[in-house]
């Protein structure tokens, strides 16, 4: 379908509708609509004082709620909270007892039908309450509530798994102190000795079967020369479970296990054979060769020591085992313990163990622990096969699992591996995954990132994190951090690994590669409780109770009954409250009802932002102001201490988040100020980005959908770094992939304080949105100046905003004033298409005294006010070439004035070259890809002024072909329509006020040979300001100007007509019949005796709008008030017909374009009239609310098509419907281009069938005006009538005549419903008699073989002489070149 635009000076555009018309009271709140493509719709307003804040969907039923008690026409009893139901658009109360006090936040949760809700009341619950959707019942939850400092929730979310909700706000909270711990024993499988520590016992011991052990020298006694019965002994110290070292002798034991090993420590058990022990030994690690420092509990006193080169072994006998831990978690492959010291003989040991980080699990294989009842253990999906490399540690090998994956594969069809690592006793663990280096593997391009889930039981919710594998080195990566739960036979502790969802990379030969190697569980604290979080450190020293600040989490499944205004019983206590403890210890224990957290998100590495209004003055992050994070398990400063304002909003996307709220900056500026209102941290590279430079005002909400971050706030324009800002009142648009501010579809003026996601999308379908705030003014449809239209089907068009915002003016250029000298001519020729008639019986002289064209109305920047579509070869895109009063960035620089938008990829770019400094009224080009760009500007660096020419092809101004246009002394030169007559298909008219154009004289209007880039006046006699053109005639051999004209002899009037057969000027009926100058005209399909025109009154008081009727100007637009400005007139066919009068066709309307004002519609920016009464179609509103103008509707020339068969081809129309009392669907036609590809059809035979000629008018012939072609169209379709292409015999040209004259033709034109001339004769108005004989001259339009008895043949172009022309269908004429005679279709000659 052919592409159409409407351009104006516009921010918002909007279709009437029989709804009754929406006005808003900014001290309301209004609920808006927001479709997936932005338009806006009014769905409902609350009582004056009232405000919307939060809103979810639940199924197909959207909530809201805030501070209201009522909403649309519906009464909602005070509980501040509603539904809608887009499928009924029935708005309804949440039955009764509901919140008693405004509502900041609510929360869906859609599997359980509840929605929780949020703010500061006291009923049902303490600021906290749910509506069962189910039930409709309203109820507290189940820890009633939060009270302290402002007792408000401002936020709901839920965690990265969405099985638990955050509750943030304004509260306090406390916890008890008298912790439980997980279990009893730190190990009850590790025996008892009092030379451990509950963190030591903790620890799993490494198995060390399939290392390399040897003890030298060793005993000659073979009951106690075997190292490896010391590893885990069977029985007590004796034969077969001790080692003996040779009598006399020192020892050194040596561990080699070939493979990377986290070790924490060693476990010794002394000897007590008698003359054995050893007294003194020391810890050397391999490969790396160094003694440990260990750490140790005396026995005796249970201090802890440290040592080093002698650390001392007890050789009490009660003393079972001592543990010794390294400073921290060690790298190793194996060990070298050197006995020193030995009582006796020599030294000896009962028991050698190397104790791990914490716990572990490989993926090659797990060997059973000392003491623990099982091994670690793996599952696996898919096929996973052992890959091996060396390392970087000397005689060590690494052995790995992996599995490859289609590039594409869903997760869930994807390989996975779990490990479930043998956990002895709680603890506090960080757990690492272990990344094999790519390097190592020379794999590097087949990896990608995977998600790794872990369960660390103990009512802790899973960990969900998305790792990259692609690593050149080994590295160990933190997956989870909190309290883990012992392995039992009712749980075991699992880390789970498949391809994440955005896998990273793009695979090799078309497949992923999934690496599994180990896990490593590192103990951090051995002394905690099930809900103690990591920021305690394994510290049980606390007061009564530990109170915490607005935050909270609870497990969605959590049917506890708790009291969370009071104290919080540790059994209810998750490892995330500690946020609220750290934060309000951050905050120095003192709060304020000012101080709060106002948003909150998890992402799916486990870490938690919290943003609002605080200022940290304790611990590590001190001096850290309204956003931080809490990961593995405390707090850590974002960059730049976070922001200088508080943060309202965020929205967490991927790896990033966007943030919104009322700061302008980090707290240490470190952005130049680009940070105002919103901004993105992005997590993956730790830094804070700009969006553009933000907002201009305060940011209140943020919504993610369709790639799109939807921003909601009081402010008026959406700023650039490098490039004016663009106007967003109250409502703006981020495209997440580009990067950039982008047109929010909906237009909308207000303070707005909300907007979300609506219910969920069909399959296919976009997400729609819901909007909310105080709203000034609103529009369905969104854009700065230009939308393009396409067909929608009965509901109406199909609107696309421009896609890109476009700015303000760079130049302020005023409008010029049109006064010009008028000089008489005295010449006087023929004026009308009838050459032989007497003009004077047509056409009065007129008077002498003419006025100056009014101002151009205002078009406040950006306005878009001329357009024209134009192939670009080089993309193969049809794009619009759009002239205004505008600026944009395009390449890192400010352009304006004209521009190239292309709708495809809604992007912009500009003419290269100069820049134009002014305003562009009119833009058209040619056949030969030259723009020629008129208005009122100057093109820097040239000599061009109004009017300019750029080669499209070559893409540089053309300075030298066309020679500039001049004005008289104290004026400026203002081109205001630059169009072309299919009848002279190599010129280009230019219209407007000048008064030569280089060196030739042609005031108003001249014509450009495009051909020999020449100028030349049309005719001679004509002068004054032109502001429209139109055309008239078969062949648009008849040019219309209208405008403020003075003709030959001095005869002013404000529309004329140029004849381009006989070069010839004359006015348009009595000129005194016009009020005023003329702004606009418009000719019915071609029909110089019915015409249309608009303008204002000589004084400028008041608009009119004339028709001309062939004999005299009547006034039809009496009902138009004083501020309508009129700026464009175009006639529309009709699909379905409207009642018929005199003026207008009933298959066609008059669409009347500008800034419109009547008593009938009130304001309009575009209306519809068919003759008798206006009906309101467009209404546009600018960027401050005001009413706009539509300038005009340009259309796109090479995707129309014709097809003879159907009624209006779908390539030439679009499908319009007005949905008011008239209930009139239309289609916006392209009238002079539709006639321009007719009169181009190539020269054909037209052959007439005498038996298929049943039609009811015998009017077979190729139509004579556009109207009647699709007449034609019709009847085939309808009656069943021929092709008129077929042939007609002489026989039937009688019975023809007679059908005609006998029965009415129901789609043809009907004398009893308009007046117009339907042939020459007709239009002698009733001047001559109908049997008087006369000739006149006529051209072919097309060929005619003319084989029929009596009839001429022709040629396309052939000059013949109408003898006859009474008959509607066939006219008699001569060939005067041959003399022959015969009848020919009169639609074939104009």
């Amino acid at each position: 379908m052919g592409q159409v635009g409407l351009a104006g000076a516009f921010a918002g555009l909007s279709l009437f509708n029989n709804a009754t018309a929406v006005t808003f009271d900014p001290s309301a709140s209004s609920l808006l609509a927001r479709t997936g493509e932005g338009a806006l719709t009014t769905l409902g307003t609350t009582n004056a004082g009232g405000s919307i804040q939060s809103g979810c969907a639940i199924n197909d039923i959207f909530y809201f709620a805030g501070s209201f008690s009522s909403i649309g026409n519906t009464s909602v009893s005070t509980n501040n909270i509603a539904s809608y139901t887009p499928s009924s658009g029935v708005f309804a109360a949440l039955g009764s007892n509901g919140p008693n006090g405004p509502i900041y936040s609510l929360y869906c949760d859609v599997s359980n039908s509840r929605l929780w809700v949020g703010g500061h009341f006291t009923s049902p619950g303490s600021s906290v309450a749910i509506w069962d959707t189910k039930s409709n019942s309203w109820s507290a939850p189940s820890f009633k509530g939060f009270s302290g400092d402002g007792g408000e929730v401002f936020s709901i979310t839920s965690n990265a798994s969405e099985n638990s909700l955050f509750f943030a706000g304004s509260f306090i909270t406390s916890f008890a102190a008298n912790a439980t711990a997980l279990n009893n024993t730190n190990n009850p499988n590790i025996p008892y000795s009092p030379g451990a520590t509950p963190f030591s016992s903790s620890l799993v011991p490494v198995p060390l079967e399939g290392a390399e052990i040897l003890g030298q020298p060793s005993s000659s006694d073979p009951q106690f020369s075997n190292i490896l019965n010391i590893l885990c002994p069977a029985g007590p110290d004796g034969p077969g479970n001790t080692w003996l070292a040779a009598n006399g002798n020192g020892a050194v034991i040596t561990v080699r296990d070939f493979s990377s090993i986290n070790a924490y420590g060693v476990r010794l058990g002394n000897t007590f054979q008698t003359g054995f022990g050893t007294t003194t030994f020391s810890v050397t690690s391999i490969p790396d060769n160094t003694v440990q420092t260990l750490s140790y509990v005396n026995p005796s006193t249970g201090q802890n020591m440290t040592c080093t080169t002698t650390c001392p072994l007890s050789t009490d006998s009660s003393i079972l085992y001592q543990d010794f831990v390294f400073t921290a978690p060690v790298t190793l492959t194996g060990i070298q313990i050197t006995l020193s010291g030995w009582t006796g003989e020599a030294p000896g040991l009962h028991m050698l163990q190397l104790l791990s980080s914490g716990a572990f699990a490989s993926s090659n294989g797990n060997m059973k622990s000392c003491f623990a009842p099982n091994p670690s253990n793996t599952t696996s999906t898919g096929q996973w096969t052992t890959k091996n490399a060396v390392t970087n540690i000397p005689a060590t090998l690494q052995t790995v699992l992996v599995s490859t994956a289609a590039v594409g594969t869903s997760p869930s069809q994807a390989p996975s591996f779990t490990w479930q690592p043998y956990v002895s006793a709680s603890g506090q663990y960080d757990v690492y995954l272990v990344i094999p280096g790519c390097a190592d593997f020379q794999d590097c391009p087949l990896r990608t990132s995977v998600q790794v889930t872990v369960f660390p039981g103990g009512g802790t919710q899973p960990w969900v994190s998305s790792i990259s594998q692609q690593v050149q080195s080994d590295t160990t990566t933190l997956v989870y951090s909190g309290p883990i739960v012992p392995s039992s036979t009712d749980f075991v502790t699992t880390v789970s690994m498949t391809l994440a969802n955005n896998p990273e990379g793009t695979g090799q030969n078309g497949q992923y590669e999934l690496v599994a190697g180990n896990v490593a569980l590192v103990l951090t604290s051995a002394n905690v409780t099930s809900a103690a979080g990591s920021g305690s450190s394994g510290s049980n020293t606390t007061s009564s109770s530990r109170h915490g600040f607005g935050f909270l989490e609870w497990p969605l499944s959590s049917s506890a009954s708790v009291d969370a205004t009071g104290t919080i019983p540790n059994t209810s206590e998750t490892s995330l409250d500690m946020i609220s403890i750290d934060l309000y210890n951050a905050l120095g224990a003192t709060t304020s009802t000012t101080t709060s957290v106002t948003a909150v998100a998890q992402h799916p590495s486990g870490t938690v932002y919290l943003g609002g209004n605080f200022q940290l003055i304790s611990g590590s992050i001190s001096g850290v102001s309204n956003i931080v994070a809490f990961k593995s398990g405390s707090f850590i400063s974002l960059p730049n201490n976070g922001l200088n304002g508080p943060v309202t909003s965020f929205v967490l996307s991927g790896n990033e988040l966007y943030v919104g709220g009322s700061f302008t900056d980090t707290n240490t500026a470190s952005t130049q100020g680009k940070l105002k209102g919103v901004a993105i941290y992005d997590v993956s590279s730790n830094l804070w980005k700009a969006m553009g430079a933000g907002v201009n005002g305060v940011v209140t909400s943020l919504a993610l959908a369709n790639g799109q971050i939807v921003v909601a706030g009081n402010f008026t324009e959406a700023l650039n770094s490098s490039a004016p800002g663009v106007t967003a009142g109250g409502l703006a648009t981020w495209n997440v992939s580009t990067g950039s501010w982008v047109n929010s579809g909906g237009f909308v003026v207000g303070n707005m304080t909300f907007v979300g996601n609506g219910t969920l999308p069909a399959t296919g379908q976009t997400q729609t949105q819901f909007v909310a705030g105080n709203v000034g003014a609103m529009a369905e449809y969104g854009s700065s100046g230009l939308v393009m239209l396409s067909s929608g089907g009965s509901t109406g068009p199909t609107v696309t905003p421009m896609g890109i915002q476009l700015g303000g003016s760079v130049a302020n250029v005023s409008s010029p004033a049109t006064v010009t000298k008028r000089h008489p001519h005295a010449r006087r020729g023929p004026s009308a298409w009838i050459s032989h008639l007497n003009i004077g019986t047509l056409f009065t002289r007129q008077s002498a005294t003419s006025s100056a064209l009014p101002p151009s109305p205002p078009a406040p920047a950006p306005a878009v006010l001329a357009g024209t579509f134009w192939t670009n070869v080089s993309t193969s895109h049809q794009v619009a070439i759009i002239g205004g009063n505008f600026s944009f960035s395009s390449s890192s620089a400010t352009s304006s004035a004209v521009a190239i938008y292309d709708p495809a990829t809604s992007s912009i770019s500009a003419l290269a070259g100069a820049q134009i400094n002014g305003v562009v009224r009119a833009v058209y080009v040619d056949q030969k890809d030259q723009l020629f760009v008129g208005g009122e500007f100057n093109l820097t660096g040239t000599s061009a002024s109004g009017l300019a020419l750029y080669d499209l092809s070559a893409q540089q101004w053309d300075t030298s072909s066309m020679q500039p246009l001049q004005i008289s002394a104290g004026s400026s030169v203002v081109v205001r329509s630059i169009t072309s007559s299919t009848y002279k298909s190599d010129a280009v008219i230019v219209a407007g006020s000048f008064a030569q154009a280089g060196s030739v004289s042609c005031q108003g209007i001249c014509l450009f040979d495009t051909t020999l880039n020449q100028w030349s006046p049309l005719g001679s006699g004509m002068y004054g300001d032109i502001s429209s053109v139109s055309y008239a005639g078969n062949n648009q051999e008849i040019l219309i100007a209208a405008g403020s004209i003075t003709l030959s002899g001095g005869s002013t009037t404000n529309v004329a007509q140029y004849d381009f057969v006989n070069s010839t000027w004359a006015g348009i009926g009595n000129g005194a019949e016009i009020p005023g100058p003329v702004t606009a005209v418009t000719v019915n399909n071609g029909n110089s005796s019915s015409i249309f025109v608009a303008g204002r009154t000589t004084d400028g008081s008041s608009p009119f709008m004339m028709f001309w009727d062939g004999v005299s100007w009547n006034s039809v637009g009496s009902s138009l008030q004083g501020t309508t400005n009129v700026s464009q007139l175009l006639m529309v066919p009709l699909l379905n017909t409207h009642s018929a009068n005199s003026i207008i066709e009933s298959d066609r309307m008059l669409m009347i374009s500008g800034a419109l004002s009547d008593s009938s519609f009130g304001s309009a920016s575009s209306v519809l009239f068919d003759g008798s009464s206006f009906i309101p179609y467009m209404a546009t509103a600018t960027a401050e609310g005001a009413l706009g103008s539509i300038s005009s509707l340009f259309y796109s020339l090479a995707s129309f098509s014709f097809t003879q068969q159907q009624f209006l081809a779908t390539g030439i129309v679009i499908l319009i419907s007005i949905a008011i009392a008239a209930g009139v669907v239309f289609l916006l036609a392209l009238i002079g281009i539709l006639w321009t590809l007719l009169s181009r059809r190539d020269d054909r035979v037209a052959k007439y069938n005498a038996s298929d000629d049943d039609d009811d008018d015998s009017v077979q012939h190729r139509p004579s005006s556009l109207l009647e072609h699709i007449n034609a169209a019709t009847r085939t379709t309808i009656l069943g009538a021929p092709s008129p292409l077929n042939t007609v015999g002489a026989e039937k040209y009688e019975a023809a005549r007679e059908a005609t004259a006998t029965e009415l033709d129901p789609f043809g034109p009907d004398g009893s419903n308009y007046l117009r001339a339907e042939t020459p004769s007709d239009a002698v108005v009733g001047t001559m008699a109908a049997e008087e004989e006369f000739t006149r001259p006529a051209h072919a339009r097309y060929s005619f073989d003319g084989k029929g008895e009596g009839e001429l043949p022709l040629t396309a172009g052939l000059e013949v002489e109408v003898l006859d022309d009474r008959d509607a269908a066939w006219w008699y004429t001569r060939n005067p070149q041959t003399g022959q005679e015969g009848v020919v279709p009169a639609a074939y000659l104009y």
